[in-house]
């Protein structure tokens, strides 16, 4: 198991302080040792010439009996000494286990008390994504390494912000800049098919040219689209679920008759705060995968709620079966399940690109497993607020579908 810095740096206040503490003590011990020596140690000397001089007084003891008292007196002092000692060292070991586990404590503290700069730069990097990228740190305190650090993280986000800025009005103004031409190009298609001195030849050539003009029409719409999700949400609404599955379901009700698709809604009561145009691009765009990509004569699940506190849009299908290893590259632009990049009848592959846009935009996430019996369950969960609106009843799509509530 790897040891977070926090625990590292109290692991390495107390083993200093132990091994500090410890030559404290064995200073001490030794110092005291040698005091208690030097102070009352009695010198032979000294003890024989007093031994003498009872011996040749009036004492009625003999020599031999004064040197065993003697003897017997400097036992009981060197007993004295190692029990003074003992006592000593036993009270030092003790105060420096207390100490020591106070000093890891106070270290553990102080550490995290430390690190808590630190702990921010990691908070703001992990909540940064391409529509948050205008937070900053703005750590205050005394110029030292972390808030160098904090600072320099900060630089690199304004320049990141501006990248990001600029591709997305790149992305708008060039679609913007496409939007004319395409659109005179088909005015006169849509003449020339309706004109009847054209011959058949022109007109199949016209038909074909706005089939094409119709895609790339398409194409730059979600351009348009993924880069006005990708910006940050100047207002936020609130914004009922069961109402943008109602609306996404009543416009794919004709792509749904045509492929004898049945749609099952269970929409029960979700209030998000955001943009609910974007809010509805995501449910129109996760319902028509869901149309696009099914058998005929399959089913679609549609259903909202709240879940976990959290406002819970989810999108099932049947269909054909999905790997798991190529559902993380279905919300990448331009990238279809065995497929790539744009020219294709079933669109330009930015559907559920823009739903990945918006659903980071209004802080949320998205879940996508297969089906065990074939297609996808996409799960949309995003910050409900405290009060759900409470949502009607059943949708039809006006198709020949069946359509239930629960």
């Amino acid at each position: 198991m790897r040891l977070s810095v926090r625990v590292r740096l109290t692991l390495v206040y107390g083993a200093l302080f132990m091994v500090t503490a410890g030559a404290l003590v064995a200073v001490t011990y030794w110092l005291t040792a040698r005091a208690i020596d030097a102070r009352f140690r009695v010198p032979s000397e000294t003890s024989d010439a007093f031994v003498r001089g009872l011996a040749e007084g009036a004492w009625p003891l003999r020599l031999d009996q004064l040197m065993a008292l003697r003897q017997e007196a400097e036992r009981q002092m060197a007993e004295q000494k190692r029990e003074v000692l003992a006592q000593l060292l036993q009270s030092c070991l003790l105060t420096l286990l207390v100490v020591g586990v106070l000093a890891i404590v106070i270290g553990y503290i102080v550490a995290g008390r430390m690190l808590r700069p630190l702990h921010r730069v990691t908070a703001t990097a992990r909540r940064l994504s391409e529509s948050t990228l205008h937070e900053r740190i703005a750590l205050d305190g005394p110029r030292d390494e972390i808030k160098d650090l904090a600072d320099t993280f900060d630089h690199m986000l304004d320049r990141l912000h501006r990248a990001f800025d600029a591709q997305r009005r790149f992305v708008a103004n060039a679609s913007h800049e496409l939007r004319t031409p395409l659109t005179i190009n088909r005015t006169v298609l849509e003449v020339a098919l309706a004109s009847s001195k054209n011959p058949p030849e022109t007109k199949a050539l016209a038909d074909v040219l706005l089939g094409n003009t119709a895609r790339h029409e398409r194409l730059i719409e979600g351009l348009l689209m993924l880069a006005r999700s990708e910006r940050e949400l100047d207002t936020r609404t609130e914004t009922p679920l069961p109402d943008v599955v109602r609306s996404a379901v009543d416009q794919l009700g004709e792509q749904a008759a045509d492929k004898d698709l049945t749609v099952e809604v269970d929409a029960r009561p979700a209030t998000v705060l955001g943009d609910p145009v974007l809010l509805e691009r995501c449910a129109v765009n996760l319902v028509e995968n869901a149309v696009k990509y099914n058998v005929p004569g399959g089913r679609v699940w549609v259903s909202t709620g709240r879940e976990d506190g959290a406002a819970v849009l989810r999108v099932a299908n049947t269909g054909r079966a999905v790997p798991s290893y190529e559902v993380g590259a279905i919300f990448e632009p331009f990238r279809r399940l065995r497929g790539d990049r744009v020219g294709s009848a079933e669109g330009a592959g930015l559907g559920l690109s823009i739903v990945a846009a918006v659903v980071r935009a209004h802080g949320g996430v998205i879940d996508t497993r297969p089906r065990p019996e074939g297609g996808l369950v996409i799960t949309v969960r995003l910050p409900a607020v405290p009060a759900a609106v409470p949502a009607g009843a059943g949708v039809r799509n006006g198709a020949p579908s069946v359509v239930t509530d629960e």
